[in-house]
Parts: C-alpha cells; sequence; structure tokens
C-alpha cells in the first residue's frame, strides 16, 4: 500500500511541503498535507497560482502511482496532457489538506481529479481534473 509514495519524494513534493496523509484504495483516493514554504507568496501574501497548480498535481498524480502500486502493469505515473484548474478562493501560507483521486484508468489513459482544502476550517479553496498518460517509473524510482 502506496510503499513508492510513502517512502520517497521528489525534490519538488519535498519543495512543497508534502506529507503522506492516508490512502483509501477503494476510493482511488490518496490524501495528502502540505505546507507552502513562505517563498510561495505572492504579492498578496497567498500562494501563487502556478504554485496552486503544483499542489493538485502532486496529490494527482500520486493518486495514480498508489492505485497501480499493486497493479499487474506494474506501477505508474501520469504524463499530463491536461490540466484544468479552478481557483475557489485564496491559498494561505499555512498547512492545507490535497485530496487527489483516480476516477479512471487504462493502459493508454488515467482520468484524474482533486482537491486542497484549508487544514484549519476544511473549506474547499481549488479543484482540479486531469486526463493523463500511465507511463512506466523511471529507473530512479524503481
Amino acid at each position: 500500500m502506496t510503499k513508492i509514495y510513502e517512502g520517497q519524494r521528489s525534490p519538488s513534493a519535498e519543495l512543497m511541503g508534502s506529507e503522506f496523509v492516508s490512502f483509501d484504495a477503494e476510493q482511488g483516493e490518496l490524501t495528502t498535507r502540505f505546507t507552502p514554504p513562505p517563498s510561495f507568496a505572492s504579492p498578496r501574501g497567498v500562494v501563487q497560482g502556478g504554485l496552486i497548480a503544483g499542489f493538485l498535481d502532486e496529490v494527482m498524480g500520486g493518486a495514480l502511482l498508489a492505485v497501480t502500486e499493486a497493479g499487474e502493469q506494474g506501477t505508474k505515473l501520469p504524463l499530463n496532457l491536461d490540466l484544468n484548474l479552478t481557483f475557489v478562493s485564496v491559498v494561505p501560507i499555512a498547512p492545507i489538506i490535497a485530496k487527489g483521486r483516480v476516477i479512471k484508468h487504462g493502459r493508454r489513459v488515467a482520468f484524474l481529479e482533486g482537491e486542497l482544502y484549508d487544514e484549519a476550517d476544511g473549506k474547499l479553496l481549488a479543484r482540479a481534473t486531469s486526463t493523463a498518460l500511465p507511463t512506466d517509473l523511471p529507473e530512479t524510482m524503481q
């Protein structure tokens, strides 16, 4: 169960302050906590929009990794074909909860979605969907 995701982080995931929370195999849903560093702040003092996309990309990709970990075709990472993002509210420079899930995947395509929530009050901050190509893990992760 998510041994790869729990045990290994990319440099970008470390930069974002990612921390594994849980994985629900039945729902195909990964939950991660992010603690954005102060350097992620926009002039408004909240997380810059492009970096919000990074949080959602990370949690959706982690969900595909976790879902495929025990699969017959082997563990897969997504290569995004598109990423659609909706900003619901500003994202504070404070701990946030991210939920990513695999809606459906096959050998050639995966449909992913994710949300960001304020950890303090549970308020929805942003959501995203992605269509991706499931790809083999790089040798550095195997």
